[in-house]
């Protein structure tokens, strides 16, 4: 017994020094742990979220937080589990207006998560809880159905084209509008941010500021082109950050559309 007592002696040091480096006492350990603090409630947390993310982000999200508010806003973080997120996503689906192009609320089914999660990966990197404690984490979303999107035949292309050119109250803006996007496939956001200085008229390129902040440069026809050039100035764009696509009545104040 005496020997292997003054084997440990060394080891007992050594522990005893590192307890002191980091202002540890023995008796500290013997202590109960400090109670957790407990984690806020949705009520609280939610608008505190709201501020950290994209004004894109609170667009899309702004409506399922919404929904958890009225649901359990008084409850904490860590509260619910994985089954009530997956129950709450079922509530909304079936709550959701059935239309002919429908997906059955899978769309709502799948936002509903997404806007949890998004809550509950804030919460972690705030450490109010912990990463295996995080229930949205496992919480599944709806199969996705296969898409029934396609393609406009040429010949109903053709009466749309006829349409914007024909009637409306500027129809050299929208029919400018219609060949940008079928040229470019831009989102409506793109064209909207469209400015002189998005033009390359050299390469035939324009640069494209779209969704989540992504930025590219689209080869187009030299007639787009040039009508794009044309519709700037024969609608006041001269600076490189004036906007492009300007109607008439806004021409004056450049005043986007």
């Amino acid at each position: 017994m005496t020997t292997s007592r003054n084997t440990d002696a060394p080891e007992l040091d050594a522990a005893r020094l590192l307890l002191a480096k980091m202002g540890v006492t023995p008796e500290d350990l013997l202590g109960t742990a400090a109670p957790k603090p407990q984690a806020p409630t949705f009520a609280d947390y939610i608008p505190e979220v709201a501020k950290a993310v994209s004004p894109g982000t609170k667009r899309v999200y702004g409506t399922y937080w919404n929904r958890i508010l009225e649901h359990s806003g008084h409850r904490h973080l860590d509260e619910p589990t994985t089954l009530e997120i997956q129950q709450l996503a079922e509530t909304i689906r079936s709550q959701v207006v059935v239309r002919r192009n429908g997906r059955g609320g899978r769309g709502a089914a799948e936002h509903l998560i997404a806007a949890i999660r998004c809550l509950y990966n804030h919460a972690v990197a705030d450490k109010l809880i912990t990463e295996a404690d995080n229930p949205a984490k496992t919480a599944t979303k709806p199969r996705r159905l296969a898409s029934t999107r396609r393609g406009i035949p040429d010949n109903r292309l053709n009466e749309i084209n006829h349409v914007a050119a024909t009637t409306g109250d500027d129809p050299a803006l929208d029919t400018l509008i219609l060949r940008l996007h079928i040229e470019t496939a831009c989102r409506r956001g793109g064209a909207l941010a469209l400015t002189l200085r998005d033009l390359d008229p050299d390469q035939c390129l324009i640069r494209l500021h779209e969704k989540g902040e992504t930025v590219r440069w689209q080869p187009v026809s030299p007639t787009l082109m040039t009508h794009l050039r044309e519709h700037a100035q024969q609608r006041g764009a001269t600076k490189p950050g004036d906007q492009l696509l300007l109607s008439k009545q806004a021409a004056h104040h450049q005043t986007p559309l």
